[in-house]
C-alpha cells in the first residue's frame, strides 16, 4: 500500500458520484500538474444489477480520454467504513515475528469480519525500546471491488492507498508544515467524510465520519418538502440568490457534521501523541457546495479554510484546448481532487 518509487502513473479517485484523475511530475522543489480530469458518474439504470460498475468504468474511460493521459498504471484509494488506520506499540520483538503480531493486533482493532481482511503496516523509527508503527486494515470486499472497477476500465492498479493517508501525504508535500503544526484535513464527499491529521513524530490519525454531503442535502430537502435534485439545482444556480429558508435549513443540516467534527477533535486530543487542532483545511467535492466552509468556520473553535492543493503546484500542459481544460479543472475543482493528487504523489 505504501510508497514505492517512480514510473509514470496517475492517481485515480473513484468516489460515489464522480471520478477524479490526476497526473503529476516531481521537479526539484515543487510538483507539476501534467494532466487532470473529473467526470460525474451517471446514475442511470441503477435498478439493473451491475449497472453501477458499468457507469463507473465508463466515467473512468471518459476521464482518461478528456485528460489525455496515456499511462495505464493507476494508484487507487480506498476509504470509508470498511477501512481503518490504527497505531500499534509492542515490546521489541524479532523482525520475523512482527507481521504475525501486527495481524493479531489488526484483528483486535478492526470493527468488521476479520476472516476477510487485507492488512499492511509501517514501522515508526525512534521506538525508544519499543516496536511502534501504524497499520491499515481494509475488507477484502472494498479492495477487490476497487481492483475490479479499475480493471473494467482497462487500467492496472499498481498500488492501493488509503484516502486519509493520501491526504496527509499531499498536505506534507505541498505545505511543509513541520512538527506540531496543528492542522487537520477534512475531506467531505457525497457519502463519506474523512478527518485526517499527522500527529507528533509522523503518527497518522484517520477517522471516517458517518455524515457527509448527501446527508446534508437530504436534510435540506426533507425540511422544505423538496427532492434532493431540486436542492442541488438551487445551489447550482449562478445568478439566482438562494432563498433565506434554504440557507437556514443548510445551516441546521450541518449541525450533525459540526458535532461529529468536534467529537473527533476531542478524541484526537486525548491521544498520547496528539496536539491541539488549530486549523482545519477542507477539501472534497462537497467542500464547494454553497457556503459550507463559511458555516464550518463560524461554528467550530478553530480556523477553517478551503484547501486547494493545486494552489501550490504549477501546470505543465500544452497551450491547447486540453491544456486550458486542465487549468480550469484544477483552479475551479481543485479541492475536490485532493485525494487524487495525493495518490498521484505516490511512486513505483
Amino acid at each position: 500500500m505504501f510508497g514505492l518509487r517512480r514510473k509514470e502513473i496517475m492517481g485515480v479517485d473513484i468516489g460515489s458520484s464522480a471520478v477524479k484523475i490526476v497526473q503529476l511530475r516531481e521537479a526539484s522543489d515543487h510538483w507539476l500538474v501534467t494532466a487532470a480530469g473529473a467526470v460525474d458518474i451517471s446514475d442511470k439504470g441503477l435498478d439493473n444489477p451491475g449497472r453501477k460498475e458499468t457507469n463507473i468504468a465508463r466515467a473512468v474511460h471518459n476521464c482518461m480520454r478528456l485528460s489525455g493521459i496515456k499511462t495505464r498504471l493507476a494508484v487507487c484509494g480506498v476509504g470509508g467504513a470498511e477501512v481503518v488506520v490504527r497505531d500499534f506499540e509492542f515490546p521489541v520483538i524479532p523482525d520475523e515475528q512482527i507481521e504475525r503480531a501486527i495481524f493479531l493486533e489488526a484483528k483486535q482493532v478492526c470493527p468488521f469480519n476479520t476472516d476477510q481482511i487485507a492488512v499492511d503496516y509501517r514501522l515508526i523509527a525512534n521506538g525508544q525500546g519499543r516496536t511502534r508503527g501504524y497499520l491499515v486494515v481494509a475488507t477484502d470486499h472494498v479492495v477487490r471491488s476497487m481492483v475490479r472497477l479499475v480493471n473494467r476500465a482497462h487500467l492496472d492498479c499498481v498500488m492501493m492507498d488509503v484516502d486519509g493517508l493520501a491526504l496527509i501525504n499531499c498536505f506534507n508535500e505541498l505545505e511543509n508544515p513541520g512538527t506540531n503544526h496543528g492542522t487537520a484535513i477534512l475531506n467531505i464527499g457525497s457519502n463519506n467524510t474523512t478527518f485526517a491529521v499527522e500527529g507528533d513524530g509522523g503518527w497518522p490519525f484517520v477517522r471516517n465520519l458517518s455524515y457527509a454531503g448527501d446527508n446534508i442535502i437530504e436534510g435540506i430537502a426533507a425540511e422544505n418538502e423538496m427532492t434532493p435534485d431540486a436542492v442541488k439545482a438551487i445551489f447550482a444556480g449562478v445568478s439566482k440568490e438562494i432563498p433565506a429558508n434554504i440557507q437556514d435549513s443548510f445551516k441546521r443540516a450541518c449541525d450533525r457534521l459540526i458535532n461529529e467534527i468536534n467529537k473527533t477533535v476531542r478524541y484526537y486530543a486525548a491521544q498520547e501523541r496528539s496536539g491541539d487542532i488549530r486549523k482545519i483545511m477542507v477539501c472534497g467535492g462537497f467542500a464547494l457546495f454553497g457556503e459550507l466552509v463559511k458555516i464550518l468556520d463560524g461554528s467550530l473553535p478553530m480556523d477553517v479554510k478551503l484547501w486547494n492543493p493545486f494552489d501550490k503546484m504549477r501546470c505543465q500542459v500544452r497551450r491547447n484546448h486540453r491544456g486550458v481544460l486542465v487549468k480550469n479543472i484544477v483552479r475551479k475543482s481543485g479541492p475536490a481532487m485532493a485525494v487524487a493528487a495525493g495518490l498521484a504523489m505516490r511512486a513505483i
